[in-house]
């Protein structure tokens, strides 16, 4: 499952898996772009390993990793418990 994160203030979309098997979490960052029509990523927490960069600079890698660092708690618990909606119902 593949729940919502955050929409940033340039458009990126982050959303995040439910914690696999392995114990690791997929976050994916999208971006809208006019000319290559998005730019995207994966991070997988908790080690923050970067594949499948289509469109980022490496200092725009650097960036949402370092966002992504800052919100790994939230991530990881996220995705324990069924996405941002499910971890703050009432």
């Amino acid at each position: 499952m593949i729940y919502p994160f955050m929409t940033l203030e340039d458009d990126t979309e982050i959303t995040h898996s439910e914690m696999l098997a392995n114990g690791e979490v997929k976050v994916y960052v999208e971006t809208p772009d006019e000319k290559d029509c998005f730019h995207s990523m994966v991070c997988y927490l908790p080690a923050y390993r970067v594949e499948d960069v289509k469109g980022y600079s490496e200092e725009e890698v650097a960036k949402h990793v370092d966002f992504i660092r800052k919100a790994a708690n939230l991530i990881l618990e996220f995705s324990q418990e069924g996405g941002f909606n499910n971890a703050t119902a009432v």
